[in-house]
């Protein structure tokens, strides 16, 4: 079939994709557009086989972002999650490939979750998405550090999500856990952390200045919520609901929602504390200007007793070989 031309209007949106999410042979239920003088060509249909030398061509022609409509979003967004473990393991797709399209799959999934936090279906394909992330980041610290170059820097709450999901599960396996139930259970957890958010208007999530008391009450509530809002589906493992209530919790008893000490919060807790915290102090946010990763880490340092100080001391090991003598 020849490229058609698409004129795009204000109203036809795309959203770029990997090549090397396209799996050869794979069944598309959606049309495949390139971009030619900043104009979009439908490029496959989705009536036509994605071949091995359709794949070539475009390689040859240094094409490595394809679009889909912004209609077929969440078509695409199925077929990735259906497809992604086999992406994660197929050796001829670049290790830094691999790492964006689980990000970019991760980020719009908890999107999903957050517009519709009620709906058993996003819960579950979130469980989901948390076992192939478990099974890259326990590739090594190479996985790690591609997800980690890729890692959003503005904060949204559901890029934030993601952050603290990959920053927690890699922190676990540096401290020296490698069950992979205890950081599949940690790695849900960590990843719905914030869901009770869905509950809280834009306006105060998005405010620039300083929340009043009163804003900052509500804003306390969405630990609390988010537990609501996952008894309602009733999916997850019983110990990932730990982190979705504690994150907020710190060890001098300052945090909320119940101000526990370190002993009362469970090890999901404090490790998930120490990198939501971590992720909201080096992102650019409405009202903050982001930090640079070991002054942020310094901060966290001065705050006698806040975080476990042998999770905080594995994080900055994690986060860098020397970064120890930087504290």
């Amino acid at each position: 079939m020849s490229a058609a031309l698409i004129k795009s209007s204000v109203a036809q949106k795309f959203m770029p994709i990997y090549l090397e999410s396209i799996r050869v042979d794979s069944v598309l239920d959606f049309d495949l557009y390139i971009r030619v003088n900043k104009e979009m060509v439908l490029y496959r249909s989705s009536d036509l086989p994605f071949t091995e030398r359709t794949r070539k061509k475009l390689v040859e022609n240094k094409v490595n972002r394809l679009f889909v409509t912004s209609e077929n979003k969440e078509r695409y967004q199925r077929y990735i999650e259906k497809n992604l473990d086999k992406i994660l393991q197929d050796p001829g797709i670049k290790e830094t490939k691999k790492a964006g399209i689980l990000y970019e799959t991760s980020t719009s999934l908890v999107q999903d979750v957050l517009n519709n936090p009620t709906y058993g279906e996003n819960i579950q394909r979130s469980q989901e998405l948390v076992v192939n992330t478990v099974d890259y980041i326990l590739k090594g610290r190479e996985a790690f550090l591609n997800l980690l170059k890729i890692t959003s820097f503005d904060y949204y709450t559901y890029s934030h999500s993601v952050n603290v999901c990959t920053f927690g599960v890699a922190l676990a396996q540096q401290l020296g856990f490698k069950d992979q139930e205890f950081l599949y259970e940690l790695g849900v957890g960590a990843l719905l952390h914030d869901v009770g958010k869905s509950k809280i208007s834009e306006r105060i999530l998005n405010k620039r200045t300083v929340l009043t008391p009163i804003e900052f009450e509500i804003m306390k509530k969405h630990p609390k919520w988010g537990v609501e809002i996952l008894q309602e589906t009733d999916i997850i493992p019983s110990a990932s609901y730990y982190p979705v209530l504690q994150h907020h919790e710190r060890g001098d008893r300052r945090g909320y929602p119940s101000g526990l000490s370190p002993d009362e919060m469970h090890i999901y807790s404090r490790i998930v504390a120490v990198v939501d915290s971590f992720d909201a102090m080096t992102t650019e946010r409405v009202y903050q200007r982001a930090m640079d990763t070991f002054p942020a880490l310094g901060i966290m340092f001065s705050l006698k007793g806040a975080y476990d100080d042998q999770i905080l001391r594995a994080f900055v090991e994690l986060m860098g070989p020397s970064g120890l003598t930087d504290i």
